[in-house]
């Protein structure tokens, strides 16, 4: 037990058990306002999309922090995981009644698929950098919705039946349109769950974490310091980018899958170019290469538009001067020097105050 609390809490690995502790810890909390009624209705709905954005910033922030490659794409991999998990969904309703175990399969195979598509994309794209590579995932990011924004999907007893841009699908009694173009998914059964989020980001960090401690994780983290000096050691160089892009990629699609079953409704113009740079927005508030700074990020991020809209009009406003208030408080070295002094000085007084009273005695 005392090896366990050793390994838990020393210089390596500190970081990792306090993630978990956070999430543990807010878990508890918020079941506990539940439970006793003093959580409201609107923060209750809030909770299924927190842990998604959560999860996304998480894969965005291993392929951003800790790869070190600009990717502003990750709305399109979350639309892709979002639909695909509605399809799988709407086609076990039937064969599978149990809800957790249909939106175990949907969010797992959301993730696979998700993944696949970023493997595809990550080809091409992994070869430019830094603006250019930016610009090439907001593309396809865009690519991505507009397909899904003409797609036309079906299923009845006689299988599935497609059609592209414009719709010519004549479904047997009983049969559901899956996708129907812009109007996107539409009568899904909402089975997504607080807990079932909580778990999800608790998966995302054992990968994370996992994937950083690893070999390939240090390669990833050499590769983005010097990408010549880990060439010259032997690491592959294309492999581990790809590595960091594709789990990036899965992760936002597990994201986007969860966060689908968790409306009736869901249409693919939620997923664009704006959702990404929020993501981002997330990660890079919260800190590049911190996990603890994105979770707690992303929460406040999520909530202040909420908790400020006893203001109206002047709600958003706030909410852009509180970002740049932060921003600049976070890059400002005056503050953080500010901050080491008064730290230092209260240090120099407890220790003052101690040689005193082993004086006294």
């Amino acid at each position: 037990m005392k090896n366990l609390f050793s390994v838990a809490f020393d210089q390596k690995h500190r970081s990792r058990t306090a993630s978990f502790i956070l999430v543990l810890a807010g878990y508890i909390v918020i079941e506990i306002m539940l439970n006793t009624g003093n959580l409201s209705s609107l923060f209750q709905s809030l909770l299924v999309p927190v842990t998604c954005y959560i999860v996304a910033a998480l894969g965005l922030n291993l392929n951003v922090g800790i790869s070190g490659e600009l990717n502003l794409g990750q709305a399109g991999f979350m639309s892709v995981g979002a639909f695909t998990a509605v399809c799988v969904s709407g086609c076990l309703v039937n064969s599978i009644p149990s809800a957790i175990l249909r939106l175990f399969i949907a969010i797992v195979v959301g993730a696979i698929v998700a993944g696949l598509f970023g493997f595809i994309i990550g080809i091409p794209v992994l070869k430019l950098q830094g603006d250019y590579l930016a610009i090439v995932t907001l593309a396809f990011g865009q690519i991505i919705k507009s397909l899904i924004n003409n797609m036309y999907l079906g299923f009845d007893d006689a299988g599935f039946h497609f059609s592209f841009v414009t719709k010519k699908i004549s479904l047997n009694p009983g049969g559901k349109m899956l996708l129907s173009g812009p109007m996107g998914a539409t009568g899904t059964a909402r089975i997504s769950t607080f807990t079932a989020g909580i778990i999800l980001i608790l998966v995302s960090l054992v990968i994370i974490y996992n994937l950083i401690y690893s070999k390939k994780g240090r390669a990833i983290m050499a590769t983005r310091d010097n990408r010549i000096a880990a060439e010259s050691v032997g690491v592959d160089v294309t492999s581990t980018k790809m590595l960091g892009f594709v789990v990036s990629a899965s992760l936002a699609g597990a994201a986007g899958a969860l966060y689908a079953l968790n409306y009736s409704t869901l249409v693919p113009a939620k997923f664009d170019f704006n959702l990404s740079i929020l993501i981002l927005v997330y990660v890079v508030l919260g800190g590049l290469g911190s996990i603890n700074g994105t979770i707690v990020a992303t929460v406040i991020l999520v909530l202040l538009p909420e908790l400020l809209r006893a203001v109206k009009d002047y709600r958003m406003i706030i909410y852009s001067v509180v970002l740049i208030g932060i921003m600049l408080i976070r890059n400002n070295a005056n503050c953080a020097n500010f901050f080491n002094k008064i730290k230092e000085r209260i240090k120099n007084k407890l220790h003052k105050n101690t040689q005193k009273g082993e004086q006294l005695q």
